[in-house]
């Protein structure tokens, strides 16, 4: 009989919040121009509309404007200048312009984005770099979870708080303003983009939305994870989907600091798939993620640059009736004594997402010591509807001691928190 795992659970629930807005880069839609026409494209034209005001409209207009938003974001004026900016040489005219035409030209190319009015879910969670003043046994932690707003375009946001000794879990209050990041494109090649947020006072005020065109339709449930060198270097690494609308691709999201960000594509036969997570270190002197060369098992890669996945192992197939349809991880391996906790979800009978676990060998995370039979949380009856009924998902948990901290989502909708004990989930497992 399979031992019964006592699970506490948070009465945290983290909603959708329509209020939370962040200015992002707006250029209107535009028709293919007639063979041999010179008729401008429609940001030119409106650029030319704007640059045709007379001063006096010119100052009403960004006033109001002004007026109108300064309330929502810190620094619009800022923000709206470096729109202009990043615009200018591809789209505006080269003639000389007043500081006010190029404000008001950067808040026609901008828009408002309510970047969690839809949904609030598939968290992960790691420790945060700062645990100064931080009591015994207690840990800071940030928590990243992905929003969705119009067009269920998904972006990914921060949460900082704090798990006491007690095992309790206390969330900080968000800010009021969202930061649009100072956005570095790298190269034309496709290459990648640099974020950079130092604006920010508080981590909760960072929105990394769509930027590319392999992003345009989202950027979807990051993995998060503490990566550490073998000089002891640590670097926070995070994997997540970028759907463009015609295809998906794993993308790397990179910080020290979380303030600037670099976002890269992956590349390799597995980066087409979603869902990988990576080990928070070199195994064997190589890197090692979790993910998916099919649609139903779960692979174990290996590779020598950080960037680059093709090949694997199949270390876990449908087994159980609750992950016949098919098996994936909740995000990054989680080192303990006794060898590597990963959090898995399956696929069951009416599309039920489950999350469930398995132990694999902390030298040969090939080989899987034990898992769960039963899942560790299912859909019930009070945690199943929502935008995606009877979904129950997680990006990634976190260990404190011998607990385990488990932030999840229910039903694509809002997230919550559990805890358990380390001891009572291995000794759950049945051994493979």
């Amino acid at each position: 009989m399979t031992p019964e795992i006592a699970l506490n659970h948070s009465p945290i629930l983290l909603h959708a919040d329509p209020l939370r807005v962040v200015l992002r880069p707006f250029t209107p839609a535009d028709d293919p121009p007639p063979p041999g026409s010179a008729v401008p494209s429609r940001a030119q034209g409106l650029a030319n509309r704007v640059l045709a005001l007379s001063a006096q409209d010119l100052d009403d207009e960004l006033a109001r404007v002004i007026a109108n938003f300064s309330d929502r974001h810190r620094n619009i004026a800022d923000v709206l200048l470096r729109r202009f900016h990043a615009i200018a040489g591809t789209l505006i005219a080269d003639q000389p312009m007043s500081l006010t035409q190029q404000h008001l030209i950067g808040a026609y190319f901008s828009e408002e984005y309510a970047f969690e009015a839809a949904a609030l879910f598939n968290p992960s969670i790691v420790a945060h770099p700062d645990q100064s003043h931080v009591a015994p046994g207690a840990l800071r932690f940030i928590l990243s979870l992905r929003g969705v707003g119009e067009g269920h375009i998904s972006s990914i946001a921060f949460r900082t708080g704090m798990i006491g000794a007690d095992g309790s879990i206390t969330l900080d209050p968000a800010s009021p303003l969202a930061t649009s990041p100072h956005i570095e494109i790298l190269q034309p090649d496709d290459s990648g983009v640099r974020l950079s947020c130092r604006e920010c006072r508080d981590l909760s005020e960072i929105v990394i939305f769509p930027i590319t065109l392999q992003q345009s339709h989202g950027i979807e449930d990051l993995r998060l994870v503490r990566f550490v060198e073998d000089d002891g270097a640590v670097t926070y690494l995070g994997t997540y989907t970028a759907c463009s609308g015609q295809d998906i691709r794993e993308e790397l999201l990179q910080t020290n600091d979380f303030s600037t960000f670099l976002l890269t594509p992956l590349r390799g036969a597995a980066a087409v798939n979603k869902g990988m997570a990576l080990f928070p270190r070199r195994i064997g002197g190589r890197y090692a993620t979790l993910g998916r060369l099919d649609h139903e098992n779960i692979w174990l890669l290996r590779s020598d640059d950080l960037r680059d996945w093709d090949d694997g192992t199949k270390i876990l197939s449908p087994r159980w009736m609750w992950e016949f349809v098919q098996l994936g991880n909740c995000g990054s391996p989680i080192e303990i004594d006794e060898g590597w906790l990963v959090l898995i979800h399956g696929v069951g009978p009416v599309r039920n997402y489950c999350v469930g676990a398995c132990l694999l060998d902390k030298e040969d995370p090939a080989k899987v010591l034990g898992r769960l039979a039963v899942p560790l949380l299912r859909p019930s009856t009070l945690e199943r509807d929502g935008y995606v009924p009877n979904v129950i998902y997680s990006c990634g948990a976190l260990v404190n001691g011998r607990t385990l901290i488990l932030p999840y989502a229910v039903a694509d909708s809002f997230s919550t928190f559990a805890t358990l004990a380390i001891d009572d989930l291995l000794a759950a497992m049945i051994p493979e």
